[in-house]
């Protein structure tokens, strides 16, 4: 194996494929755990895959977004190429429906929707993914969802990167265009979405080959079975979001990615009553994927896990929680009660949770933060999370700049005056950024550029 790539002291290999080879690592000028994909030697040699290689390091650097892998760094050594990224301490949802089978219909609803998040993102900047699967789809040990592997995307600000006619991707997960070499658009993605889906939902994909047709067949020709039919707990509109992914014709289905987010967000909305994080955590926790403890250090927004009486208090708790612009009553009993007034605060890069901050001088107050639909929120340059954020964060005294960023629209800065006091007299923080926002070039507001079905 390997011992050293540029700065990086290699720890141990942890993935292995045809072209390349996945290994964890130690970036020593900066302290910090990395993954590090390496093409193979065999495959290095050839020029179109060493080329889209690096055009994958090529779009992946100019990504910013919390649903997708960040890369650091591009090396050619020893003959090879190798990619630094974000290492990401999780399962891969190939592995998870593995060992699960299917998972809850509200957990497959917060995947789907943070890898739509994802394919909006880079649908905006002209890029097309073309082989969304769920061993593509990593879910963090914290609950967040990454989209990986940009191979074979092709990028429309550069060459495309393989020729027109070719079928490229993961057959089970092609859409009906990508089978026939078509021209392919955003829509296709949301097809392989829609399959990702599906298969969380029901255990099976919807196109499975057998003894008399191919499952490229079946996905071009054949309708499938509805979800529902399959797992009768599937709510209505959780399957009509799916049909609407996997209909034949492109016109047919989600004109975009953001169309497909605003119709998972109103499920979700209806559906999950805790942070979508910590619904993933506690998923994970109850399939042994991470410990007790890895899920109290998450949920818990002081370090070191619940308080000992917190933990203790065993009877039904009502709290007031602020999610998506309306206020909601939210009553579960023991652990489930805890969530709902602890907050995980999902950092940012390398920013450390405002929470965790609580030794600096001055009296402490409580401030709550609601955007919606939703935000990921800046307090004094600092990461606080991606809303909705379910408990109020514990601030100094005095003025802060909070800043809220979303995907279709340009960032809303506030500042507000924190009164020293308990977290029963919380101040309050709002957006609406369907109300008062600047979309980007080329967004438009809920319903505008949807047919009437999409909504």
């Amino acid at each position: 194996m390997i011992e050293r790539i540029g700065n990086c002291q290699i720890v141990e290999e942890v993935a292995s494929g045809g072209m390349a080879v996945v290994y964890r690592a130690l970036q020593d000028n900066l302290g910090r755990t990395v993954a590090i994909k390496a093409l193979k030697s065999s495959a290095a040699v050839e020029e179109h895959i060493s080329t889209r290689f690096e055009r994958e390091a090529r779009s992946l650097a100019n990504l910013q977004h919390e649903n997708i892998i960040h890369v650091y760094d591009f090396h050619r050594e020893r003959g090879s190429l190798f990619i630094v990224m974000e290492y990401v301490q999780g399962i891969d949802l190939y592995d998870l429906l593995d060992r699960c089978g299917r998972v809850p219909y509200d957990v497959a609803a917060v995947i789907a929707m943070q890898v739509a998040r994802a394919l909006d993102y880079i649908h905006y900047r002209n890029i097309i993914h073309r082989d969304i699967k769920p061993a593509n789809i990593m879910v963090s040990r914290h609950g967040g969802v990454k989209l990986m592997d940009f191979g074979i995307a092709r990028d429309e600000n550069f060459d495309d990167l393989t020729e027109a006619g070719t079928g490229i991707g993961t057959p089970a997960y092609m859409s009906p265009e990508q089978i026939l070499g078509d021209k392919l658009d955003a829509r296709s993605d949301l097809f392989s979405l829609g399959i990702c889906l599906y298969q969380m939902l029901t255990g099976r994909k919807p196109f499975v080959e057998d003894e008399q047709r191919s499952v490229m067949h079946k996905i071009r020709i054949e309708r499938h079975v509805k979800a529902r039919k399959l797992n009768p707990e599937i709510p209505r509109e959780l399957d009509k979001i799916i049909d609407k992914c996997l209909q034949k014709n492109p016109r047919d289905r989600w004109r975009s990615a953001q169309a497909m987010v605003m119709a998972l967000e109103r499920f979700l909305a209806k559906h999950v009553e805790m942070n979508y994080h910590a619904r993933l955590v506690l998923f994970l926790r109850n399939q042994n994927i991470i410990t007790q403890l890895e899920a109290d250090e998450y949920l818990n927004p002081a370090v070191g896990g619940a308080s000992a009486s917190a933990m203790a208090q065993p009877n039904i708790q009502a709290r007031q929680v602020v999610r998506r612009g309306m206020v909601v009553h939210a009553s579960v009993l023991g652990v489930l009660a805890l969530m709902l007034g602890l907050i995980h605060v999902a950092p940012l890069g390398n920013s450390t949770p405002l929470l965790a901050k609580q030794a600096e001088a001055g009296r402490q107050g409580w401030l709550r933060v609601v955007a919606y639909p939703w935000a990921r929120v800046t307090i004094d340059g600092r990461a606080a999370g991606v809303t909705p954020l379910e408990a109020p964060l514990q601030l100094t005294e005095g003025r802060h700049r909070v800043r809220f960023e979303h995907d279709w629209y340009a960032p809303i800065t506030r500042e507000v005056d924190v009164a020293p006091g308990d977290s029963g007299a919380a101040g309050e923080v709002r957006v609406d950024f369907e109300a008062e926002g600047t979309l980007q070039p080329g967004r438009h507001r809920p319903g505008e550029e949807l047919a009437p079905d999409d909504g």
